[in-house]
């Protein structure tokens, strides 16, 4: 058998698709990033220190860094050896530390202090990349087609049948694009967060208790 054949029986039918869409939804009907943040730029800053950290981790650093530095001024106008101190616990301390103040001062310059809202004028910000700037199209300007690809958006849309045997985030991307409503894509990516961390998780898939086994390609078998 091809590997071209065995996409063809594989992946996911435009039918199934819609119906792993609808089980996440009732499954999960609060869709939300799950980092904490109260404006646009601290969500741009907080998904920055996830990287190669935890929500969590995050979640639990940030409330004292934005106290510290309450205003955008106050982190462009930042010593980023302070800022430092704060994100230390999110590893890769330096750099993301450097980026925060760097685009702090971007986003006063050129932008008016405001989160750009064009993938394009979001992927020059130091730090972001398209995992970055999807989500805050999706979660801040509700762009729709947004399509968030994390590390559970890759294993659970190749144990789905989404996509086969696909690791890049740049392939994976416009493939989900193809498949999903354009105005759910952005929720449904943060439902498979939230179903991978509950249900599909990374070494021990509880697949007797999933809400798409019977649309899934591991959970069906199909």
């Amino acid at each position: 058998m091809t590997k071209k054949t065995r996409l063809v029986m594989t992946l996911r039918t435009p039918e199934q698709v819609l119906e792993i869409v609808r089980c996440l939804e009732e499954e999960y009907p609060a869709a939300m990033c799950t980092l904490d943040y109260g404006k646009d730029y601290e969500l741009l800053f907080s998904v920055r220190l996830a990287a190669q950290c935890t929500d969590e981790r995050v979640n639990k650093i940030t409330p004292a860094l934005f106290e510290r530095f309450p205003t955008l001024e106050a982190f462009a106008e930042a010593d980023v050896t302070e800022v430092e101190q704060y994100v230390k616990p999110c590893g890769f301390y330096h750099t993301k530390a450097r980026d925060i103040v760097e685009c702090a001062k971007i986003l006063l310059i050129k932008h008016g202090g405001k989160v750009p809202g064009t993938m394009e004028e979001l992927l020059k910000l130091p730090g972001v990349g398209r995992k970055t700037a999807n989500l805050i199209l999706g979660d801040v300007f509700k762009a729709p087609g947004a399509v968030v690809v994390d590390t559970h958006c890759i294993r659970l849309s190749n144990r789905m049948g989404l996509v086969d045997n696909q690791k890049d985030p740049a392939k994976i991307e416009p493939l989900l694009r193809a498949q999903l409503p354009p105005e759910k894509s952005s929720d449904f990516c943060h439902r498979l967060v939230l179903h991978g961390r509950a249900v599909c998780t990374a070494r021990s898939p509880e697949c007797g208790r999933c809400c798409v086994r019977h649309v899934c390609q591991t959970g069906s078998g199909q």
